[in-house]
């Protein structure tokens, strides 16, 4: 795991901030209702040109069409955070969006733990590490 200096960790925790605004607000004008985008982590490169943005999204069957449609209007969102942050941040870096999908992978953890899931019983939940 990669040590991230101060200024890389404020730059994120702004940019964290402002994008999950700029986001949530985009999705209710757009008219999507019961949708929920939560920014849950940004990890910007040491010479500060890339952030790293990573979404989580519920429900999570919307997740895939929205990152696409998030991705594709990357200028306006770029340009709305550069706004908001202009004094704050000399440049906008390049934002590049992932989905999180650690609560689903935690969920996943939980459900086995609690015996909803058991892998011994049903092998094709192990997915990538079943035994072909």
């Amino acid at each position: 795991m990669e040590e991230f200096t101060q200024r890389q960790k404020k730059i994120g925790g702004i940019l964290q901030q402002d994008l999950a605004e700029v986001l949530q607000k985009a999705a209710t004008d757009g008219g999507l209702r019961g949708v929920i985008i939560s920014v849950s982590k940004v990890n910007v490169t040491t010479d500060l040109s890339v952030a790293k943005v990573y979404l989580s999204i519920f429900p999570n069957k919307e997740a895939k069409p929205l990152l696409e449609g998030i991705t594709s209007n990357k200028p306006l969102i770029r340009h709305e955070l550069a706004q908001r942050t202009r004094h704050q941040l000399r440049r906008m870096p390049q934002l590049e969006f992932f989905i999180d999908d650690s609560l689903e992978y935690i969920d996943g953890i939980e459900r086995s733990l609690k015996g909803e899931d058991n892998p011994l019983e049903n092998p094709d939940l192990l997915g990538k590490r079943k035994k072909s």
